[in-house]
């Protein structure tokens, strides 16, 4: 397994916390607001719940998040309840995307995941699990021998990058030829700024089937939720279902309670609305103190994160925003091309949003 890659962090911080109005922590993306009263009532009044969850998800649940996909994304899945799944709940995103390889089968085929030139961790890390390895491109690549799955992240965690309806119907198109699955990781799909971010599964880029695709969602951040651990798959029936089967084998059960939370969750636009522009505001202000600082802003153009350089390495600005009291996620862990980028998180309380602002900007 690669090193943890936040451990590296232990001098930036300690740096940080000798700043005498404390540390401002814009390193991990964990969200600090409250967890909508709707999810938290939803969650209590299923609290009685002596049984085992279904892996496959309530009916309410799946139901739910069938309506959410085509009311907010556009995209119409097969029927819910049918006997070939075309969506299921997981122990939140992370969990999945570091198992996905293994729970398709793909461990032990001396073959390639292919992910993003600057990437989440955590695609790799599947990979290695399953004894895979790892390619990193971000158009599809002209030999597709060996390649046994492809992760695509609009947007993009760390750099908000947002990819265009021509370029997913790109690999959408590459993926089917080569009879390779592509997943995409839209997580911050809700989180739009510049632009409109586009679901892999919407019929303009996909088609009028699913077939060899499949999109990851989250409440982490959209409904403040990252500790209900609430996410769910979506995609090519054949391709969940052999998903649900291994996870149904292994006990990976949201608990009841969570799915009822997340039933709830899907079903109520107003809080998701309200928190992006909390989002927002934040964005705002601490976009124009990192410009305002000598720093150019790349991509981020969706998102919770802002994508920060001053073309050095990025450890050097690591150390100059610790003198300031501000922890910040180095671009090299998301690989080579991520060396002179810093990554900062808009998932800080407005008091410690405002502290940062008046650092850089003083």
């Amino acid at each position: 397994m690669p090193d943890f890659p936040w451990d590296s962090l232990a001098a930036a911080r300690s740096r940080a916390a000798e700043h005498p109005g404390g540390v401002v922590d814009l390193s991990v993306g964990t969200p600090v607001d409250e967890t909508p009263a709707v999810l938290r009532e939803a969650l209590a009044e299923a609290a009685d719940a002596p049984g085992y969850p279904t892996a496959l998800g309530t009916a309410a649940l799946r139901t739910a998040a069938a309506d959410w996909l085509r009311r907010r994304l556009g995209v119409r899945v097969a029927e819910p309840l049918g006997t070939a799944p075309p969506l299921i709940p997981t122990v939140g995103s992370k969990e999945l995307v570091a198992l996905l390889p293994t729970l398709l089968g793909l461990q032990g085929s001396a073959s390639t995941v292919v992910v993003p030139e600057v990437a989440y961790p955590t695609y790799e890390v599947g990979a290695v699990l399953a004894g895979l390895a790892v390619r990193r491109c971000d158009t599809p690549p002209a030999e597709a021998a060996g390649v046994s799955l492809v992760w695509l992240n609009s947007p993009g965690n760390p750099h908000g990058r947002v990819l265009s309806e021509e370029q997913l119907r790109a690999w959408v198109m590459w993926g089917r030829t080569h009879g390779v699955p592509v997943v995409a990781d839209e997580c911050y799909i809700t989180l739009g700024w510049d632009v409109a971010p586009r679901s892999i599964l919407h019929p303009d880029v996909a088609g009028a089937e699913h077939t060899g695709l499949l999109a990851v969602h989250s409440l982490s951040k959209q409904s403040t939720a990252a500790g209900y651990r609430g996410g769910l798959l979506a995609g090519d029936p054949d391709l969940v279902r052999r998903v649900w089967e291994v996870r149904r084998h292994l006990g990976l059960l949201v608990p009841g309670p969570v799915q009822a939370a997340m039933t709830a969750a899907f079903d109520d636009d107003a809080h998701v609305d309200a928190q992006r522009e909390r989002y927002r505001g934040r964005r705002d202000r601490l976009a124009a103190a990192v410009r305002a600082a000598g720093m150019r802003i790349d991509h981020s153009e969706a998102g919770l994160y802002l994508w920060a350089t001053r073309d050095e390495d990025c450890w050097v600005t690591i150390d100059r925003l610790a003198a300031l009291g501000i922890v910040a996620a180095p671009g090299s862990f998301y690989g080579p091309a991520g060396a002179r980028h810093v990554r900062l998180a808009l998932t800080a309380t407005d008091e410690r949003i405002a502290a940062a602002v008046e650092r850089l900007t003083s």
